[in-house]
């Protein structure tokens, strides 16, 4: 678990690297990430970017959805078919006053506006969305987006 901690924030890092932070070889490290990624224990690697410094203009929402659970299937059903669209970035099952937390991406407020009214809302099953949109991100996947400010101004004390 230790290696596979450390791919989850210097996914990367070499082998060598990641060997020598958990005391391993090169080999042993090599063989348990392609054993990992062949039996979908590690599904991917992406890059925590910026949108402000590389001008991404795209909008995301957090979008609550309710739902109707099926017999014999619970939620996994419509879940899986919500998480198809190419619009949805994730979605997750969720305890408290909504069944689905499914986050959207679109090139605009209209497009995400448009995917959640003719496609999402409309589904037989779905009793109801809450669009939330992002504003601005202090954080994602560990990654902190700005720096504390920087100030010259000493502390003052009682």
């Amino acid at each position: 678990m230790k290696l596979l901690n450390l791919l989850r924030r210097k996914a990367r890092a070499s082998y060598k690297e990641l060997a020598d932070l958990i005391n391993s070889t090169e080999s042993e490290v090599q063989e348990k990430i392609a054993a990992w990624e062949k039996d979908r224990t590690i599904l991917g690697y992406h890059a925590v970017t910026n949108p402000e410094i590389i001008g991404d203009t795209s909008v995301s929402a957090f979008i609550e959805v309710r739902l109707t659970p099926e017999r014999g299937g619970g939620f996994d059903r419509m879940a899986m078919r919500i998480a198809r669209f190419d619009q949805v970035v994730s979605c997750y099952l969720a305890s408290g006053g909504y069944d689905l937390m499914v986050v959207v991406e679109g090139p605009d407020l209209r497009e995400v506006a448009r995917f959640v009214s003719e496609k999402l809302s409309s589904l037989d099953g779905v009793i109801s969305t809450a669009t939330h949109f992002r504003l601005k991100t202090y954080k994602e996947n560990g990654f902190l987006f700005e720096s504390e400010p920087k100030t010259d101004r000493l502390a003052v004390s009682p």
